[in-house]
């Protein structure tokens, strides 16, 4: 188990933070942060990969940034163009998406020194993963902050929600109490 939940970023490399604890409230926002990052972190990906010959070396990172951020903008078109629900639920945490430093490091790191090929599965991956550790949080955080999976309850009608689960306070905690199993053999 420690091995699959440090593939996550966020608990793995401690990365992604901000999303993490402002859209696992629900497993659905969970779940569409995590295919909008994906989207963007693989297409950023293959550019930079096929343009690696023709950028610059001192102009990298502003053409990468500039890549990231078209990616972005499309994905946040698509989101309000075909689930506005969803749209409106992530609100400004999709175009923060163009700040994250998964999708940078990414660009930089890998993309930038390999293959096309190799740069989409990697892009394909880390999304899959980063969206794996969005869903773990919002599972546990919707299931007990609102006593719901998807928006269906899950529980009898005399549960009580812990509402500090749906809160930033509550997401918090749980990023802690997953990074405190992932480290309980390492000695302070």
């Amino acid at each position: 188990m420690k091995k699959f939940l440090k593939l996550c970023p966020t608990f793995g490399l401690l990365l992604g933070f901000c999303p993490s604890l402002a859209v696992t409230t629900a497993v659905s926002n969970a779940l569409g942060m995590g295919l909008a990052f994906t989207f963007v972190l693989t297409f950023s990906n293959f550019f930079v990969s096929l343009l690696r010959r023709v950028i610059p070396e001192g102009a990298r990172i502003p053409l990468f940034i500039i890549i990231i951020v078209t990616f972005v903008t499309i994905s946040d078109m698509l989101l309000a163009g075909f689930v506005p629900d969803l749209y409106k639920a992530l609100g400004i945490f999709v175009p923060l998406i163009v700040v994250n430093c998964i999708i940078l490091g990414r660009a930089e790191a890998f993309a930038y020194k390999n293959t096309v090929g190799a740069a989409v599965r990697d892009g394909l991956l880390n999304g899959f993963w980063f969206t794996v550790g969005l869903v773990i949080l919002a599972v546990i955080r919707e299931a007990l902050g609102a006593g719901t999976l998807l928006g269906y309850p899950i529980f009898s009608a005399n549960f009580t929600p812990i509402l500090l689960f749906v809160l930033p306070p509550g997401g918090f905690l749980l990023i802690g109490f997953i990074l405190a199993y992932l480290n309980e053999d390492k000695r302070a």
